[in-house]
């Protein structure tokens, strides 16, 4: 497994993951949010962050991890790659090299929250709206301190 920074040219392919990732992971959201996202996140959103993706052995995308600042903004790994420790890399990666400490995440995707709770983050805090306003509750995760 390797991780690489992202270019423009990966986009189609990480828009591709994410929707997949979102509809294996992601129950709870409306499929018109997740329309409504989708050009966002594919126009808007990859550029603002410092995005990487890892590749396996045969250099296919199988996910992605974006970061502002020290936040972790979008963590999507591909449903057939899920539970091969790809998040874990990247993550690990998040915060070894792009020094990441913080993380929100839908208080509805609990496999998320354990996710990140098992790598060493704890609830800081709640929001009861996620980013764009509705009612989708994010949890504010931080890393512990080292």
């Amino acid at each position: 497994m390797q991780i690489k920074q992202a270019t423009k040219a990966d986009y189609p392919v990480l828009i591709e993951v994410w929707e997949a990732s979102v509809r294996a992971t992601h129950d709870f959201l409306a499929e018109s949010d997740l329309l409504a996202l989708k050009p966002l996140i594919l126009e808007q959103y990859f550029d603002a962050v410092d995005l990487v993706v890892a590749r396996n052995d045969t250099g296919d995308i199988v996910g992605f991890c974006g970061v502002y600042d020290d936040n972790i903004e979008m963590l999507f790994i591909a449903p057939q790659a899920r539970g091969q420790g790809v998040g874990a890399l990247l993550v690990s990666h998040a915060i070894n090299t792009q020094a990441a400490t913080k993380v929100d995440v839908n208080e509805q995707n609990e496999q998320a929250v354990g996710f990140y709770q098992h790598i060493g983050f704890s609830v800081i805090g709640r929001s009861p709206l996620d980013g764009q306003g509705k009612p989708y509750p994010l949890l504010h995760m931080a890393l512990a301190k080292r």
